[in-house]
């Protein structure tokens, strides 16, 4: 943190007097005697706080304060009076004065104004190095693929930070989908704020209000008016994730907001703007919903002004590899492991399975052979606890046995339809039933059972 104070006062005593104040609390300083000379220094000496009296023999001080506003706005400027004039103590702060104290200046008073200014700027300094942080994490290249449908992905980022256009982003539980929209967000403005809500993990009762807020008394518990996401997000971006999960009734007021781009918190009659940037994301088929009644098909053209669908895990193998190296040095840190390398036998068994949990699973795999790992190579060994990842590496080395290829067809079919068991039934030409006694004798993962993943204990 720069410790820089720039005095600009027209008497000599008074310079000298703040500075050997300043000194004597780890201040570097400087001193002006004309506004000239002030306006001077603060472009040579790039002070972080300027002491300017309010009368100077050039210019008054705020003719100079509304200078240096036009050369930083990173100054902290606290103006000095020997005279009580509210007319220009108001004048001086709407120009952008952070305090305005009084002739003769009383050092408790002054250190009081200077370490408040202190804590904003470590504030400050701590909000800027958490955005940065942030920002840095969702960087196109910490998303990790190589393969023809990952860079068409990448491309597609790349053009919805271009714009505020609603985005819709579709692929199976696991694949990302909030990885990608933050990615979208920080390369469009990393400085606004990303706020996210998942529509199935609460009831449709309380949803609203999470979306909208509610005003006091507007229903039973609601003690005090609450401001909901879209308001949160304001300027920034708003992330409906699993969308696909959200009631029609509530997918009405959604595409009036859309439409609108104003809201009513529950309760309320206020009409209240909603300038946020939507992103929507869903495990589920949408068009296959819309024809079963259960999605608008005008909110879902609202939606996809852009769209962006997910590839899973096991039509991009190419991508096994170097998501093992990323996860291997994001493991270690969060574990603070040593595991440096990854034997090729390990990389032969992780790509031979089909990853019906998609990168998630991945990472949660590699985060139990990491923690169970000696030495700074993972083995085989580490990967134990996965008889189903094994089994499919075993399978892929010979000739699979009937029972081998069925379970993992059912089982692909499965993780393409996102868990539909209609739609399954109807790819397998099987019954319901029939599928049913399946998923249980082989223990087959559904994917997209409301954004979880869920095994079906075997009989």
């Amino acid at each position: 943190m720069s410790k820089k104070v720039l005095v600009v006062d027209d008497d000599p005593y008074s310079c000298d007097i703040l500075r050997l104040h300043f000194q004597a609390r780890g201040f570097e300083v400087a001193t002006a005697l004309t506004a000239r000379e002030g306006l001077k220094k603060i472009k040579s000496f790039s002070p972080t706080i300027v002491l300017l009296d309010n009368r100077l023999p050039d210019l008054s001080g705020l003719s100079v304060l509304k200078q240096i506003e036009g050369l930083s706005e990173n100054i902290f400027v606290i103006m000095v009076t020997a005279y009580v004039d509210m007319e220009t103590t108001i004048q001086a702060m709407k120009a952008g004065a952070f305090e305005y104290i009084n002739k003769p200046i009383n050092p408790d008073e002054l250190d009081l104004v200077i370490n408040k200014i202190n804590e904003i700027i470590r504030l400050k300094l701590r909000i800027d190095q958490f955005v940065g942080e942030e920002s840095a994490q969702f960087r196109l290249d910490n998303i990790i693929g190589k393969s023809p449908r990952m860079l068409e992905v990448f491309k597609t980022i790349a053009i919805a930070s271009e714009s505020n256009a609603t985005v819709l982003i579709e692929g199976e539980s696991g694949t990302g989908k909030e990885l990608i929209a933050r990615a979208i967000h920080y390369h469009c403005n990393r400085n606004s704020p990303f706020v996210g809500i998942n529509c199935s993990a609460i009831v449709e009762t309380l949803l609203e209000s999470e979306l909208f807020g509610h005003e006091k008394g507007s229903f039973t518990g609601a003690i005090q008016r609450k401001e909901g996401k879209f308001e949160l997000a304001e300027n920034g971006t708003l992330l409906l994730d699993e969308v696909g999960d959200m009631s029609l009734s509530l997918q009405a007021k959604l595409l009036r907001v859309l439409q609108e781009r104003e809201f009513e918190r529950v309760g309320g009659s206020d009409k209240i703007r909603a300038n946020v940037r939507i992103i929507a994301a869903t495990n589920k088929h949408l068009e296959e919903l819309i024809r079963e009644g259960r999605f608008r098909k005008d909110l879902y053209y609202r939606l996809k002004v852009i769209s962006i669908k997910v590839p899973p895990l096991r039509d991009r193998i190419e991508d096994i590899a170097p998501l093992v190296n990323h996860l291997l040095n994001k493991v270690n840190l969060t574990l603070h492991k040593n595991v440096q390398r990854v034997s090729p036998k390990v990389v032969d068994v992780l790509t031979s399975y089909s990853w019906p949990g998609n990168v998630r699973e991945l990472e949660n795999v590699l985060t139990r052979a990491i923690a169970l790992a000696r030495g700074d190579t993972l083995l085989e060994e580490s990967l134990s606890l996965f008889p189903d990842i094994q089994s499919a590496a075993s399978s892929s080395n010979g000739l699979a046995s009937l029972k081998e290829v069925e379970r993992h067809h059912i089982q692909k079919v499965l993780s393409k339809t996102g868990g539909h068991k209609g739609e399954t039934c109807r790819i397998l030409g099987i019954s319901r039933p029939a599928l049913e006694r399946k998923i249980r004798k082989y223990r087959l993962i559904l994917p997209g059972a409301r954004g979880r993943i869920s095994v079906l204990k075997s009989e």
